[in-house]
């Protein structure tokens, strides 16, 4: 496995080994000693979530204040455009953002470590997106950003007719958003 640094230093990109021939691909999608060399990061995963979306349905910005999760994500089928944001108050970084495709046909994974709001839009038809969490889901510790929040200006492509739920249409406004300290 081999990590490419982001513009925020905490999220990296993942690139597994793939071992492919005439007859498809295999590779390991997570092995914790080798996450752990790539990252320097020790986690222990304890939930894996797998979702299936459609052409232009944006899920995001979520993250959880009281048991805020480390995500590895990951697209086994389609294309995405995936989205870490730093809500660490203390940090350098706050506010900034990083965005990264992921795909099946390109095999990478994004590590978004605690402290990071998530988001993502998917690019093709549909698409399978995959993530292991380092804590539970806790609905009460739930927040959510805007996708579309001005003051963070993410640069999302263009995808006609996006889809959002409720809850991420009701997100809050970045500047009135509860963030860590």
């Amino acid at each position: 496995m081999k990590a490419i640094a982001t513009d925020l230093p905490e999220v990296m990109i993942l690139e597994p080994k793939v071992f492919g021939d005439s007859r498809g691909f295999f590779m390991e999608s997570f092995n914790r000693r080798a996450f752990e060399a790539a990252t320097g990061c020790e986690r222990d995963f304890v939930q894996d979530n797998h979702s299936r979306s459609r052409r232009g349905v944006l899920r995001g910005l979520h993250y959880q204040l009281e048991q805020p999760q480390g995500k590895l994500v990951r697209v086994t089928h389609g294309r995405v455009y995936d989205v870490a944001v730093d809500l660490r108050r203390s940090s350098p970084n706050f506010g900034r953002w990083v965005g990264v495709e992921l795909s099946a046909d390109n095999h990478r994974q994004l590590w978004v470590p605690e402290g990071f709001g998530h988001g993502f839009v998917v690019l093709s038809e549909s698409a399978d997106f995959l993530y292991k969490t380092t804590d539970y889901y806790h609905p009460a510790s739930e927040r959510c950003i805007r996708y579309d929040d001005p003051e963070l200006g993410i640069d999302w492509p263009v995808v006609p007719d996006l889809t959002l739920s409720d809850k991420d249409l009701a997100g809050a406004a970045f500047g009135e958003a509860e963030v860590f300290a």
